[in-house]
């Protein structure tokens, strides 16, 4: 049987189901609560601001027996807040060994558990809540911002982009060991004006299949915002992604298609072709996952963010012809 919506497991039936002696079992799977609902219920909705190590993670999405950045937040507000766990909506759903730097979710809490937060202490819920979350936490996750999110908010659909930092330390690099949890090392030289030049031909709004995984009834038509390469001071390649979304492995697969043109084994004209086709080539790899970091996610102003994400519900397409 469900609990009644007023128990704080039962909050706008977004809970997980737990095993208090082991771990996560089994997760619902509900529509998070619209506006109206969220009034009726009188919850706060909370936007967190955070950043991870992906390197001991199997990614964001809590999957059984697996240690996920979801389930180690998830569980962490449960302590804090003294209830089951509670469900996340986040930005950006990373694949395992994937960090965050500028991750941002957000929960819903009944609003006497979040006014409980500070105690006997002076601080605010807010602030209480950075202070004991990470307390809590393993090093690998951090808190950095919690804070009372606008009307109309949502982490995920009123996003209107999200910037990611792929880094590369090539032939020329200097490979710093303290680096290589975030940096990918390669014994060749990459040619930074060739990964510009290739990476210039994938950007505008594109059907990005070719670099997608496939899942079944999602679209994979996505606007590449921003795609560049600089070198840094130390000599490492640092490449920048920016889309409104990005699909499954979208962000590796297209360092996979540059990075050839960069060593010179295929021709500027090679990703775009690539793209044209529309399917997957064996040819492009899928690079390792731990020289990307999602760095950060993008809002409108606090009046559009119900609009924003009413915009990016609906199914991506591409414009049909004149």
């Amino acid at each position: 049987m469900e609990p009644p919506l007023s128990s704080p497991s039962g909050l706008d039936g977004l809970a997980h189901s737990v095993c208090r002696s082991g771990p996560r079992v089994a997760t619902q799977t509900r529509t998070a609560p619209s506006v109206g609902q969220r009034r009726r219920l009188a919850v706060v909705r909370l936007r967190i601001d955070f950043g991870y190590d992906g390197t001991d993670f199997s990614g964001w999405a809590a999957q059984p027996g697996l240690r996920t950045v979801e389930d180690v937040l998830s569980e962490g507000f449960g302590r804090i807040l003294r209830t089951d766990p509670p469900r996340l909506t986040v930005a950006g759903r990373t694949d395992a060994g994937v960090h965050a730097r500028g991750a941002v979710c957000h929960l819903d809490v009944l609003p006497e558990a979040y006014a409980a937060l500070p105690g006997r202490s002076t601080r605010s819920p807010a602030e209480a809540a950075v202070t004991r979350l990470n307390g809590v936490l393993p090093a690998d996750v951090r808190v950095h911002r919690v804070a009372e999110a606008a009307e109309g908010f949502d982490a995920r659909f009123s996003a209107t982009s999200r910037r990611y930092l792929y880094r590369i330390a090539d032939a020329e690099a200097v490979q710093d060991p303290l680096r290589r949890r975030d940096t990918l090392w390669l014994r060749s030289v990459l040619s930074v004006d060739a990964l510009n030049a290739a990476s210039a031909n994938l950007l505008g709004l594109k059907d990005f299949a070719a670099f997608c995984k496939q899942r079944e009834g999602a679209t994979t038509v996505r606007t590449l915002l921003a795609y560049s390469w600089r070198r840094a001071s130390d000599g490492v390649l640092e490449g920048t992604v920016v889309a409104d979304a990005f699909c499954h492995s979208m962000v590796r697969s297209l360092v996979g298609a540059v990075v050839p043109v960069a060593e010179g084994k295929r021709g500027v004209e090679w990703p775009g072709e690539v793209l044209a086709a529309g399917r997957r080539d064996p040819a492009v790899a899928v690079m390792p996952a731990h020289g990307l970091s999602l760095e950060e996610v993008t809002y409108p102003p606090d009046a559009k963010l119900a609009v924003r994400a009413n915009q990016a519900r609906a199914i991506r397409t591409l414009p049909g012809p004149d």
